[in-house]
C-alpha cells in the first residue's frame, strides 16, 4: 500500500467537529484550512484554523459543504494535500470521496466503495446476512410502492419500520403498527428520505419494541486489520436522535461485549473497511441483538470511546489516511472507567426538543481533570437554523457508572447558557432519575417517561433557584433583587428570580 504525505488539511466542515479535527492536526504538526462562509462569518471555529478561505459575500446555489466541485476547487487552490469531511454535510458522500482520490486529495475516511456499500443500508443488510450477522427480518429489496410494503409487512408482522435505504440520523423513519397506516407512513418516509438525502428510496424492517441501541466504534487499516474499542450505549433518544452517550454500557457484559465486537469486525472487514466507523446494534429483552447500520465516519459521540481507552480517533484517521499500518491490536484495547456525552442543544424540551434558534448572550461551562467540553459556540454566536442546534457537547468522566453519574450531575449544575433555551434542563434531571441511573431503560425511555421528569419539579425549581443565587452572588447583581427581600426573610419564587437575573 503506498504511502502518502499529509501536511495541510481542509476541514470540509464547521463548529465544535471541525475545532476537534484542527486541535489533533496541530499535535502532529500538521495545517489545516477552514472555510469562512456568511452563514457566519465571525463563527469560533475560524480562530483554529491556519488559513481561512473566504467566502463572505458570495450567493451560491448549493451550500459550499454540501458542493463537493467546490470543495475540491478549494482544497486545489489552497494546496492542501488532504480533506477531513468531519460528520453530517459529505462525511459518507461516496461520490465526494471518490473525487478527492481522483484529484490526488487524501480522504480522510474510508474508501469510496466501503462508503457505497455501508451507506445504502439495502445493500448492507445483504452484506451483513451474507456474512452472519444478525439481522431483524426485513425487505429483500427497497420497497416501490405501498402495496408492496403492505405485502412484506404482512410476511414480517407488526409492527415494523420503514427506513431510508440512504442516510440515517433518524430521518425518513417511520413506526407502523397496522395496515391502516401504511399509506400515510409510506408516503411521510419516502418524501422526508428524498429531502434529506435525493433518495427516496425506503425498506422495512421488523419493528423491535423497546430496545437497546448499542455502537461498536471500530478502526480499520488500509492492511486488513480491524479492531473494535468497545461500546456507547445511544438509548436516551428523541425522534430517532441520539442526546445523550455512554461508554461502556452497563446492557453487557464481557462475553456479550466480545460476541458483538467480533460481529463489528467481521461486517467491517467485509468491505475491506479502513480509518474510523460505527457499526450499530439494537439489543432486545433477552440480549439478542441485530445489525441495524454502518456509520462510515467519525461520530459526535466519539469522546467517549476516547476517554475510556486513551486513543485519540482523529489521529488515527490521519495515520491510517497516510497509509500507515495501525499500531493497536484487539488485546491493547483496554476499557477503564466511565465516560458520558450530553449534547447541549438549542433545543426547547417542553416543546417536544424544537429548535430554539437565537444569540448565546452568555456561556460558562465548568473545568476539571474529569471535564471535557468541545464546543464551537461563545458569547455572540449565533445557532442559526441553517446549521444543527447543538451548543456543545458536555464529556464527563469517572471510576464507574454512578461516579460518572454523579460527575456530570456537578458539572451539569455549573453550566450557564442565556440567550436561547436548552436541553440542559432535561440532562439535570436525567442524572437524578432512578431508572437512567439504574440502566434499565430503552430507546422509549423519553416517550415513554418524559411527562414525569417535568410533573416532577422538585429537581429543575431547585436547580433553578441554585443557579439563580449562585450567579447572583458570583456577579453581585445587587440592583436586579431587592436585598431587602432577602433581609427581611421573604419568601422569593425561584423561577421569579431566575427571571429577573436573566434580563442581565
Amino acid at each position: 500500500m503506498k504511502k502518502v504525505t499529509i501536511t495541510k488539511i481542509l476541514i470540509a466542515n464547521r463548529g465544535e467537529i471541525a475545532i476537534r479535527i484542527m486541535r489533533t492536526a496541530k499535535l502532529m504538526g500538521i495545517a489545516s484550512v477552514c472555510i469562512r462562509t456568511d452563514a457566519e462569518p465571525g463563527a469560533m471555529y475560524l480562530d483554529f484554523a491556519d488559513e481561512i478561505y473566504d467566502l463572505s459575500g458570495e450567493a451560491p446555489d448549493i451550500p459550499v459543504f454540501l458542493d463537493v466541485e467546490r470543495l475540491i476547487t478549494i482544497a486545489l487552490k489552497t494546496g492542501c494535500d488532504s480533506l477531513h469531511p468531519g460528520y453530517g454535510f459529505l462525511a459518507e458522500n461516496a461520490y465526494f470521496a471518490q473525487k478527492c482520490y481522483e484529484n490526488k486529495i487524501a480522504f480522510i475516511g474510508p474508501s469510496p466503495d466501503a462508503i457505497y456499500k455501508m451507506g445504502n443500508k439495502t445493500v448492507a443488510r445483504q452484506i451483513a446476512l451474507s456474512n452472519g450477522i444478525p439481522m431483524a427480518m426485513g425487505s429483500p429489496g427497497n420497497i416501490s410502492n405501498e402495496e408492496e410494503a403492505l405485502k412484506q409487512a404482512e410476511r414480517i408482522g407488526y409492527p415494523v419500520i420503514i427506513k431510508a435505504a440512504s442516510g440515517g440520523g433518524g430521518r425518513g423513519m417511520r413506526i407502523v403498527r397496522q395496515p391502516g397506516e401504511m399509506e400515510k407512513m409510506f408516503l411521510l418516509a419516502s418524501r422526508e428520505a428524498e429531502k434529506a438525502f435525493n433518495d427516496p428510496s425506503v425498506f422495512i424492517e421488523k419493528y423491535i419494541e423497546n430496545p437497546k441501541h448499542i455502537e461498536f466504534q471500530i478502526l480499520g487499516d488500509q492492511y486488513g486489520n480491524v479492531v473494535h474499542l468497545g461500546e456507547r450505549e445511544c438509548s436516551v433518544q428523541r425522534k430517532h436522535q441520539k442526546l445523550l452517550e455512554e461508554a461502556p454500557s452497563s446492557a453487557l457484559d464481557s462475553e456479550l461485549r466480545e460476541k458483538m465486537g467480533s460481529m463489528a469486525v467481521i461486517i467491517a472487514k467485509a468491505v475491506n473497511y479502513y480509518s474510523a466507523g460505527t457499526v450499530e446494534f439494537l439489543l432486545d429483552s433477552d440480549h439478542n441483538f441485530y445489525f441495524m447500520e454502518m456509520n462510515t465516519r467519525i461520530q459526535v459521540e466519539h469522546p467517549v470511546t476516547e476517554i475510556i481507552t486513551g486513543i485519540d480517533l482523529i489521529e488515527q484517521q490521519i495515520l491510517i489516511a497516510r497509509g500507515e499500518a495501525m499500531a493497536i491490536r484487539q488485546e491493547d484495547v483496554k476499557l477503564n472507567g466511565w465516560a458520558i456525552e450530553c449534547r447541549i442543544n438549542a433545543e426547547d424540551v417542553q416543546a417536544g426538543f424544537a429548535p430554539a434558534p437565537g444569540k448565546i448572550e452568555k456561556l460558562s461551562f465548568p473545568e476539571g481533570e474529569n471535564i471535557r467540553v468541545e464546543t464551537g459556540v461563545r458569547p455572540g454566536s449565533a445557532i442559526v437554523a441553517s446549521f444543527d442546534s447543538m451548543i456543545a457537547k458536555l464529556i464527563v468522566s469517572g471510576e464507574n457508572r454512578m461516579d460518572a453519574i454523579h460527575n456530570t450531575k456537578k458539572a451539569l449544575d455549573k453550566v450557564w447558557i442565556k440567550g436561547t433555551k436548552t436541553t440542559l434542563p432535561f440532562f439535570r434531571m436525567l442524572m437524578r432519575n432512578q431508572l437512567f441511573q439504574s440502566g434499565d431503560f430503552t430507546t422509549a425511555f423519553i416517550e415513554n417517561d418524559l411527562d414525569q421528569f417535568h410533573s416532577s419539579s422538585e429537581y429543575e425549581e431547585t436547580i433553578a433557584a441554585w443557579l439563580a443565587v449562585k450567579l447572583f452572588t458570583e456577579e453581585s447583581l445587587s440592583d436586579s433583587v431587592s436585598s431587602v427581600d432577602y433581609e427581611q426573610g421573604k419568601e422569593m419564587n425561584p423561577w421569579l428570580l431566575n427571571k429577573r437575573i436573566n434580563r442581565f
